[in-house]
């Protein structure tokens, strides 16, 4: 029987661990992640190819609607532009109208497809999470769960999300628990990214109800399109780290197939999403 962590050595310890694993992966005393009672079998990986697949899509197509909102922005800011110039003759309330009616719709869009998908990528990131846990079940802090209670904590959502995305990156690095785990960058890049581009929405969205005077409108606009350039930003390296991620787990499930005896009955599916 080989270890249950990096499938190359054999198990030495009642909960199927080799000497080197056994003494690298030791449980965390008075963490939040308690000892897990036993390696997961391996027939409970599922594939987070096909869920990916649409995760990057998703995320590909808010880009595109930041663009679409940035664009309605710069016309927006155009058109009350004309005011703070002092060109009252040219200026005209139906195509101030117009200009936000399109500002409003652009955001719309790009709010309506961002909710769509955040669920497709919680279902993303459950899995890998789980997938992880038969990866290196030691590798964690928070239980599984946390990948989808961890978003909707009130502040404790700046870094709930990344502390488990760090330990299903820490799992899922090729080689198992007697290689470093995969560079960090690309993770600590995307979560970055993603709130600074939180908090410019945030503050754009205080601004624009209550930007009366011409010069807050413009303020407004402003902070709008930096937030919406940001987060494309976002979404290229999410599309990264999602693509990484899943390829980084496609090959350690290949490690851990590689060493563990065929199904008797029923063989690993990785390669179908469900």
């Amino acid at each position: 029987m080989h270890c249950s962590l990096c499938g190359t050595r054999p198990a030495t310890t009642a909960d199927g661990r080799c000497a080197l694993c056994a003494a690298t992966r030791r449980s965390r005393p008075g963490g939040l992640m308690p000892t897990p009672a036993g390696p997961a079998p391996l027939s409970s990986l599922r594939s987070p190819v096909g869920i990916g697949k649409a995760v990057c899509v998703l995320l590909g197509a808010v880009a595109v609607a930041d663009v679409a909102s940035i664009a309605a922005g710069g016309y927006a800011r155009q058109v009350y532009g004309t005011v703070m110039a002092g060109d009252f003759l040219v200026f005209d309330d139906a195509r101030a109208d117009r200009a936000d009616a399109l500002y409003q719709a652009s955001g719309s869009l790009r709010m309506l497809l961002f909710l769509a998908t955040v669920v497709v990528f919680l279902v993303w990131f459950r899995r890998v999470r789980l997938n992880a846990e038969v990866f290196d079940a030691y590798a964690h802090t928070l239980r599984p769960g946390w990948a989808i209670g961890g978003w909707f904590v009130p502040l404790g959502n700046l870094w709930l999300p990344h502390r488990v995305a760090s330990g299903v990156w820490t799992a899922s690095s090729p080689g198992g628990s007697h290689r470093p785990p995969a560079p960090r960058g690309l993770l600590h890049a995307w979560w970055a990214a993603l709130l600074c581009s939180e908090f410019l929405s945030r503050l754009q969205g205080r601004l624009y109800p209550d930007a009366v005077e011409r010069d807050a409108a413009l303020r407004s606009f402003d902070v709008g399109m930096v937030a919406d350039m940001i987060d494309i930003a976002a979404a290229v390296l999410a599309i990264l780290f999602v693509r990484r991620l899943t390829a980084m787990q496609s090959e350690r499930a290949a490690e851990r197939a590689s060493t563990v005896p065929p199904l008797p009955v029923e063989r690993a599916d990785w390669g179908r999403s469900h």
